[in-house]
């Protein structure tokens, strides 16, 4: 498949801007776009085909488990979160245990092709 739209939300301009630079690089067929707020990104995700959601896990106004069931009541795409919290902390806000994955922002770029995969294996998965 090609064309893998996905949407990035973090309230840092920083980091969705860094994300979508280091994924379109690992896989040029995705095509990401960024939201700085999730409440815009459940419009975003109303109103555009998306095909893939990567959001933080703490955000001011709804944390990424809380817009990953916002989202789930609007579509069933993959759903990502793409943290600095440990796994165990983000397991432990919630029962949202259906996450796509839970991947570790870190230093260097190496979670960026992990993530880039993991996001063309749901996508391919959720059309196969």
């Amino acid at each position: 498949m090609s064309g893998i739209r996905v949407l990035v939300v973090d309230e840092n301009p920083d980091v969705v801007e860094l994300t979508q630079t280091f994924l379109e690089r690992e896989d040029p067929d995705l095509d990401v776009r960024t939201e700085l707020d999730p409440r815009d990104a459940i419009d975003r995700v109303t109103a555009e085909d998306i095909d893939c959601v990567v959001s933080d896990f703490r955000m001011p106004q709804l944390d990424g488990l809380e817009l990953h069931d916002r989202v789930r009541e609007i579509s069933p795409v993959p759903f990502f979160i793409f943290t600095a919290a440990q796994e165990e902390e983000v397991l432990a806000a919630g029962d949202s245990a259906d996450v796509d994955g839970i991947i570790q922002k870190g230093t260097g770029t190496g979670h960026y092709g992990e993530l880039a995969a993991r996001i063309r294996e749901a996508v391919d998965g959720a059309d196969g």
